[in-house]
């Protein structure tokens, strides 16, 4: 049996599409010292697959971080299976707040050298002396006091459609950029202040915290499942959501509505909305946000040279894609149009490399 999904994405995005069954996403994460992550890799995707479990799984020598969809029928089976290892026994499940079922159409499990990117040596410093764990009710009270600092470990595309009010959100591409900056921005409040952060679901702040309590800040404090779980919580037990508009997800939800505010706009025509895409261009696929006049306009891309790009003929497209390399293709102030014109440059290039 091979242990990767061998269909074509688009085939399975489409039969995900029409599907009726009602799947439930879910996310989950565990630090643990792993021998042989690829056997265990190789033993997990045989035992989901079984159950119809899709989604992003990556393994490491230091443990776990997945995000799932799972049918509901099998829910219970699922669960069984994975409390029946024994370091995930019990692991606490992140089940998502507005889920319409498609978050993800194929199971993916990669062995990675970390869970979480952060650019830690983890070696240097005590990963286990992590910050006290507060639940929906903690934070509250801690956000409330004027001692307390709130820190978004997130990237600028999450906190852009949504974050917690009054919370410090760095302008960052990646986790590993976000800490030394942060660092610079508190350090004075090594003493004095309370250190309250939040993520997705809570991954990030599990390390974060750890290294913030190794650079000296003394009073340490992190959200307990993220915003995931803090949203379920202030739900059921109604108290104040201090969290406003979307919880971006990396998944093909790209995000979950928490409140009805939108605090973004269109990144082309600047009309409040916090829908992220991404560019059908396949040589693009910029993630950036886009309302419906736009997504009409430009026929679902970011530019018009993209707009263009997809007109040509599907086998002219696919010559024109190879070797074409723009980097992390995110929209940042500043970058879209560059990104753009790079694009429009390497295209001009290939064609007149084509006709040469």
């Amino acid at each position: 049996m091979a242990l990767h999904n061998k269909i074509d994405k688009r085939v399975l995005k489409e039969k995900l599409k029409e599907s009726k069954e009602e799947r439930l996403t879910i996310s989950f994460y565990q630090y643990h010292q792993l021998e042989n992550p690829e056997t265990f890799r190789d033993d997990l995707y045989l035992r989901w697959d079984k159950l119809g479990v899709f989604g992003r799984i990556y393994l490491a020598k230091e443990g776990v971080n997945a995000q799932l969809s799972v049918p509901a029928s099998n829910f219970e089976a699922f669960k069984a299976d994975l409390y029946s290892t024994h370091w995930l026994d019990g692991v606490r499940l992140n089940v998502a707040v507005e889920d319409d079922g498609k978050s993800f159409y194929k199971l993916k499990i990669k062995v990675r050298e970390k869970v979480l990117a952060d650019g830690l040596n983890d070696e240097t410093f005590d990963v286990t002396n992590k910050g006290q764990h507060v639940d929906a009710e903690g934070f509250n009270q801690l956000a409330e006091d004027p001692n307390t600092i709130i820190i978004d470990m997130r990237n600028h595309y999450e906190t852009e459609v949504g974050h917690f009010k009054g919370a410090i959100t760095p302008d960052v591409d990646t986790f590993r950029d976000s800490l030394p900056i942060i660092e610079d921005m508190i350090e004075e409040h090594k003493e004095d202040k309370n250190l309250l952060m939040y993520c997705t679901g809570g991954i990030r702040c599990e390390k974060a915290s750890a290294y913030f309590k190794h650079k000296g800040f003394k009073r340490v404090f992190q959200l307990e499942g993220g915003i995931i779980k803090y949203a379920q919580d202030a739900r059921k037990k109604g108290i104040e959501n201090k969290f406003i508009g979307k919880n971006f997800v990396f998944d093909e939800r790209l995000g979950e509505r928490i409140t009805n505010d939108v605090i973004s706009n269109c990144h082309q025509c600047g009309k409040a909305c916090d829908t992220h895409t991404n560019c059908v261009n396949d040589a693009c696929h910029l993630l950036f946000i886009q309302c419906e006049a736009c997504a009409e306009k430009y026929h679902a891309c970011c530019s018009d040279e993209c707009k263009d790009f997809i007109a040509l003929p599907e086998e002219e497209q696919k010559e024109l894609r190879k070797g074409i390399e723009l980097g992390t293709n995110i929209f940042k102030k500043g970058r879209f149009d560059k990104m753009a014109g790079k694009f429009k440059e390497k295209i001009e290039q290939k064609q007149q490399g084509i006709k040469e």
